[in-house]
């Protein structure tokens, strides 16, 4: 399974970016698909994600209020709406997927997932 983002870029402080990510395999269905971010120096951190069958999601208290993650019609696809970006929010986001059940405390561990996307800059200036 290759996940591919789309839809980074450079943005200035209190604007808006939509990141899209699709799984290359049709057939693919996830438990879930997330969003993760690092920036240099930094440890890769959870984002946000989404269960694929149930629709709930888990955000980091970092983005709440201002990032809504959502699926696809198709449910290898998710999409990232980030608003009122701030520099910090300054990183490579990456998607990633997997098909196996977790507890609510994992859902945002990198470690947790199998597959990943190659990422996609975001830059906030």
């Amino acid at each position: 399974v290759q996940l591919v983002e789309s839809g980074g870029g450079s943005v200035q402080a209190g604007g808006s970016l939509r990141l899209s990510c699709a799984a290359s395999a049709y057939t693919y269905t996830p438990y879930c698909m997330g969003w993760f971010r690092q920036a240099p120096g930094k440890e890769r951190e959870g984002v946000a994600t989404i269960n694929i069958g149930g629709g709930s999601t888990v955000y980091a208290d970092s983005v709440k209020g201002r990032f809504t993650i959502s699926q696809g019609n198709a449910k290898n696809t998710v999409y990232l709406q980030m608003n009122s970006l701030k520099p910090e929010d300054t990183a490579r986001y990456y998607c990633a997927a997997d098909s196996r059940p977790k507890s609510y405390y994992d859902l945002l561990l990198s470690n947790q997932y199998m597959y990943w996307g190659p990422g996609t800059q975001v830059t906030v200036s």
